[in-house]
């Protein structure tokens, strides 16, 4: 299917207009600020597209096109969000989770009845942003978390220091990102705090980090389930 045909699909009835959402999602902008722009987050796998007979690159280019039609002046930028296979919930709540959206974990907080840990080995609560080694609550730090975080969203992947540094610190301004070995340092503490399970955080020699997921970890991604290939 091409482009310009995707695009030439009548919008579906239900939809509202744009300003209509728009008013919806931001009743008043709080004093101060100003809107530069916004984010839509798309849940969509590289099979339910095919099902509708397009792919992710397609509507990429898609939307992008009509972007540029309707606005020649604004500027966008694309980027796909990966979770592991397997991963529980709805699809456009991993994106968000992923993509570190910041309303995102108190959206599913309220979603979701409060579901304990899981005794024994490690549990990962990404929703919950929650660590237990066997019972217990790892006292991690925010960017430790982050970390480990940012590690098992991408498992398996082997993730470059340089990356980690500008995904934990992609606020701050130039003079305030950290060098690379202070990503060494918050390994070490970040596995002095797994302690037997210190493992899971994987160094690749002149690369960076990886997560190597074990038997006896669990990670619930939200709606309260644990990952179905650990089940």
């Amino acid at each position: 299917m091409s482009t310009t045909a995707l695009l030439s699909r009548p919008a579906p009835r239900h939809l509202r207009p744009v300003e209509d959402v728009a008013a919806t999602a931001h009743p008043a902008t709080p004093s101060g600020s100003a809107p530069r722009g916004f984010a839509l987050y798309v849940g969509i796998d590289e099979a339910k597209a095919a099902v509708d007979g397009v792919s992710l690159s397609t509507l990429v280019t898609a939307l992008r096109a009509t972007l540029a039609e309707l606005a020649p002046h604004a500027q966008s930028y694309a980027t796909v969000a990966l979770a592991p296979s397997g991963a529980g919930g709805r699809d456009v709540d991993l994106v968000r989770l992923a993509l570190h959206e910041p309303s995102a974990v108190a959206a599913t907080k309220q979603d979701e009845p409060e579901i304990d840990h899981v005794p024994g080995g490690v549990t990962i609560d990404i929703s919950r942003r929650r660590v237990h080694i066997e019972g217990a609550a790892a006292p991690l730090t925010f960017k430790e978390f982050e970390l480990l975080q940012d590690l098992v969203l991408r498992e398996g992947r082997t993730i470059a220091r340089t990356e980690l540094v500008s995904s934990l610190w992609n606020s701050a301004t130039e003079d305030d990102v950290p060098g690379e070995r202070t990503i060494d340092v918050h390994v070490r503490r970040l596995r002095s705090k797994l302690g037997r399970y210190e493992d899971i955080v994987r160094t690749v020699r002149g690369v960076g980090y990886r997560f190597d997921r074990h038997a006896d970890v669990v990670i619930r991604y939200g709606h309260g389930a644990p990952s179905p290939d650990r089940v």
